[in-house]
């Protein structure tokens, strides 16, 4: 007989989740507001500018109704313009709330060589906010003091001097991911005449099929119809070319990953975005999710009406 074994519920003596905060400041220009998006995009809450003596307020503030504070872990984000800035008061409440065993506090400093914020602030046109009268240089050389002991207090530093802005945003999802958080892929079909998807990645046109909107009998169905989907794959220049897009974007979806990607919007056309682009739209999802990727799918114009007009001329595949 196989034993029956019932779950156990949580003992109620166990101490909840922590909930992480964790503080984000730097040098100005060297990065905190892209380490601060990319929490955010890692399903950190981000809140930039956040005068310090509010924190224990803040994070002591009950969450919206429906929302889980445990699984969702606080980023603030701080620096010399930020109202109140005081290194050792920060210090201070730091170690205070170090001390409550409901948190789990932590900084992340952004750092940069002088050379390069001066660069960076030459580059952008823009005035260092510690220097309205003066050189950036003076200005940059009094914010790193003013910013030392968060330096020295600081368990995670990173430093940008030499660091592209998409290396940083891969640094921050290597460090703080609260899991694997994988690109979002989406799979657009659509068609020319109605016009492009504005926020598209890779295009791929598949007007070089037969079109199945000259045929009386498939005119009325779409891509979603088994006899249009049969009609599509009789064209002989189909299997090479769906084939060709899949092993493309095998290469280029982990590359996109490894970039810092979150989305990657791919689109597939025809001429009316109603029976070609949405057969190949739907192989290639299904041709994805078997080499072990997760993309979504959507039709643009599925519901549009078929127009002879915009359709062209039928055009004979050769013989």
């Amino acid at each position: 007989m196989t034993d029956i074994i019932t779950p156990q519920a949580p003992s109620p003596d166990a101490a909840p989740p922590r909930q992480r905060v964790m503080l984000v400041t730097g040098l100005s220009g060297a990065g905190k507001t892209t380490a601060l998006k990319t929490l955010e995009d890692l399903g950190w809450e981000a809140i930039d500018n956040f005068p310090i003596r509010l924190l224990p307020l803040l994070i002591d503030t009950p969450h919206p109704v429906g929302q889980s504070g445990q699984d969702r872990p606080l980023a603030i984000g701080f620096d010399t313009r930020t109202r109140g800035f005081d290194p050792a008061s920060i210090v201070r409440q730091v170690r205070e709330l170090e001390q409550r065993p409901e948190y789990a506090v932590s900084t992340l400093f952004l750092d940069c060589a002088g050379r390069e914020l001066q660069r960076r602030y030459a580059e952008t046109r823009r005035r260092h906010p510690l220097a309205q009268d003066r050189s950036a240089e003076a200005g940059i050389a009094e914010e790193r003091e003013w910013l030392q002991p968060l330096r020295r207090w600081a368990e995670n530093v990173i430093d940008t001097t030499d660091m592209p802005l998409s290396e940083l945003q891969q640094e921050i999802r290597r460090r703080f991911a609260l899991e694997q958080s994988p690109t979002s892929i989406i799979v657009t079909s659509f068609g020319f005449a109605r016009g492009m998807p504005p926020s598209a990645d890779l295009v791929f046109d598949m007007r070089f099929l037969r079109n199945p909107h000259w045929d009386r009998n498939l005119r009325a169905l779409t891509g979603l119809d088994a006899p249009v989907g049969a009609f599509v794959t009789e064209d002989p220049a189909y299997a090479g070319a769906v084939d060709r897009i899949v092993d493309l974007l095998s290469f280029l979806l982990p590359r996109y990953q490894a970039g810092a990607k979150a989305y990657v919007h791919i689109a597939i056309g025809c001429t009316g975005g109603r029976h070609r682009s949405v057969f190949v739209a739907e192989e290639i999802t299904k041709r994805l999710q078997a080499a072990g990727f997760c993309p979504s799918v959507q039709h643009r114009n599925l519901t549009s009406r078929p127009v002879d007009a915009i359709e062209g001329s039928p055009v004979q595949s050769p013989e």
